[in-house]
């Protein structure tokens, strides 16, 4: 008879530790994750700027013309709208960034994109509304020597700046910031 309830014991002790187990499982991770990219002068220094974006994947998908189509606005993303980040004063075109939190936009086309700083901030998607447009510049397309299968961004530092490089696929571009004088 102990030998009976010493098993019970045990045996309702794995079933109710297994249920808690399966019940503590992570929600379906992204399938286009969160990714941060900063800009420091120097490895160490104080950043100047960030973009907070999500990174989609082209699984063999026609990227620009197709799935992010020619000449409308793009979130340059998935899910969020892209985050940019300011530390300090930038310029980008003929506009002087101050200090703050920005959206980032694209509109990709065959030739030229259009690069737009928004001040709405927290958006999901394209919701966009170009009179909170800060800034836009236009910007070649270049072809990239090897394709990318996650939209990737990274920040070349500049003697007077940095450069916010965003590529997908076979395609990237450049958007140059520079410091201002004070």
């Amino acid at each position: 008879m102990k030998a009976i309830l010493t098993a019970l014991i045990c045996l309702t002790t794995f079933l109710f530790n297994t249920g808690i187990a399966f019940g503590q499982q992570f929600p379906k991770m992204d399938v286009s994750p969160m990714d941060i990219a900063m800009a420091r002068p120097e490895r160490n220094s104080p950043p100047i700027a960030r973009v907070i974006y999500s990174r989609p994947q082209a699984k063999g998908r026609k990227i620009f013309g197709e799935l992010v189509p020619f000449d409308q606005v793009w979130r340059t993303g998935a899910n969020e709208a892209t985050e940019l980040n300011i530390y300090q004063q930038l310029k980008i075109g003929n506009t002087v960034l101050e200090p703050g939190t920005y959206t980032l936009y694209t509109i990709p086309g065959k030739e030229k994109w259009t690069v737009i700083i928004n001040s709405d901030t927290n958006v999901w998607g394209t919701v966009y509304e170009e009179n909170d447009d800060i800034a836009r510049i236009t910007v070649d397309r270049k072809t990239a020597p090897a394709p990318a299968e996650s939209l990737s961004m990274v920040f070349r530092p500049e003697p007077n700046g940095t450069t916010l490089m965003i590529g997908w696929d076979k395609t990237y571009i450049e958007i140059p910031f520079k410091t201002v004088s004070k």
